[in-house]
């Protein structure tokens, strides 16, 4: 027994050890001895192995905690208190890192940067919420997700959008997505993380344009319910496209729907859809004939998407740096004199020539040429596949949430007066 309490203490001690030591700077602090302070960081500083893994956790017991809420208890209060934790917990005491919307283009970049390994943390955070949209719906969005719960807590007298409006303002996500994963691919920018409009409010210490934005989609958000998550938000495509195929998702009713229709506007996101009627059987005559022509499109939008892409590209490969670096000092040769511009004179001090930073700068712009034809083809894509959808007749006697745009913040539930049985 004193051999195993032996093992077991020096055990324990070097486990205390290893732990010390990954908590140290990797590398140390330069010492300077011309009077300079070492700036505070702006971004969070790099956590232990052991507290990322506690998030991993909280996030976890976080979404099953959520299910549970929205399957099986039916709870609309229990689903607000959990992403007022949430909001307390991901946001303000981890001031909205590490995020899952964000995750995106870690996970893209470790695919195109043989060089960059995402961490086992940012994966799990990538894929536990697509998980279980798979299986429960958009779990994540009702209480796991700290963007979205300080746009739903805020909301006072929501507003129905035309349908017209709505198809319109979702392509802005699948834009943002595209974009997101073509900066990440190439090296350019994490787009996602730079313009989170909330995270500025999450540290208190963003640019004074970020605190606006985000200021300005909170007042936006009391009468236009969650406009980041609906009409901006990257994650909610992949979280949308899961669970469409959710088998276990919110419902309205825990028995049979009785056509009451208490529950027709109640949800602030337009996510209901009512049953189909005789005008929806008049359309579906003509819709088939539609429905073939638009099928057919698909293929011209997708090259027309990619051949517009390929057109911007010098355009959008300004963002990287070493290309917004070239053209500056072809188009101005005076910058090599700015002392104030650091990436000038962190150039010259490195000691390339011109001609190296311009072939750099040439090849990276051959990358945004490829990548896009598949920005804009994906795009392409889309807006075929959206124009179909608005003639593909879908036959509904109840009224249930849209798989698609449901949130599952459980706002319907508590109109429904049937009981379970």
């Amino acid at each position: 027994m004193n051999k195993w309490i032996k093992i077991y203490v020096i055990f324990s001690l070097v486990l205390i050890s290893f732990m010390s030591m990954a908590q140290q700077q990797r590398f140390p602090k330069p010492e300077f001895g011309s009077g300079y302070t070492q700036p505070t960081p702006v971004t969070p500083e790099p956590r232990s192995n052991t507290l990322e893994y506690s998030d991993v956790f909280v996030l976890l017991l976080v979404l099953s905690i959520g299910t549970w809420f929205a399957i099986k208890k039916r709870s609309r209060k229990g689903l607000m208190w959990l992403s007022v934790f949430t909001l307390a917990y991901f946001g303000f005491y981890r001031h909205g890192c590490i995020c899952s919307i964000g995750a995106i283009q870690n996970v893209t970049l470790t695919f195109f940067d043989p060089t960059y390994a995402v961490s086992i943390t940012t994966l799990l955070f990538f894929l536990l919420p697509l998980i279980f949209a798979l299986f429960f719906g958009r779990i994540f969005c009702a209480g796991a997700c700290s963007l979205g719960a300080i746009q739903d807590l805020i909301i006072i007298k929501p507003l129905s959008l035309p349908g017209w409006l709505r198809s319109t303002l979702g392509l802005i996500p699948y834009i943002y997505l595209a974009l997101a994963v073509l900066y990440a691919a190439t090296g350019s920018d994490f787009i996602i993380c730079r313009y989170d409009p909330f995270v500025g409010i999450f540290r208190m210490d963003a640019e004074f344009l970020m605190i606006v934005l985000g200021i300005a989609f909170l007042l936006m958000g009391m009468f236009v319910a969650r406009p980041y998550c609906r009409f901006f938000c990257p994650y909610g495509v992949l979280l949308s496209w899961m669970s469409r195929f959710s088998k276990w998702h919110l419902t309205i009713t825990p028995a049979e729907c009785i056509q009451c229709k208490l529950c027709e506007h109640s949800c602030p996101f337009d996510a209901i859809d009512i049953p189909t009627g005789d005008k929806q059987q008049k359309v579906k005559k003509w819709g088939v004939d539609r429905f073939l022509i638009y099928a057919v499109l698909i293929p011209f939008w997708i090259f027309i998407g990619g051949f517009a892409g390929s057109k911007v590209h010098p355009w959008l490969s300004k963002v990287h740096p070493k290309v917004y670096l070239a053209e500056l000092l072809i188009t101005h040769p005076e910058a090599k004199n700015d002392l104030k511009n650091l990436d000038v004179q962190a150039f010259l001090s490195a000691g390339k020539s011109m001609d190296t930073l311009v072939q750099e700068a040439s090849v990276i712009r051959r990358e945004f040429y490829y990548g896009g034809w598949w920005v804009g083809g994906f795009l392409g894509l889309v807006i075929g596949l959206t124009l179909l959808s608005q003639v593909v007749y879908r036959k509904s006697t109840d009224y249930v949430p849209n798989k698609i745009n449901c949130v599952s913040c459980g706002r319907c539930m508590s109109y429904c007066p049937a009981k379970k049985t």
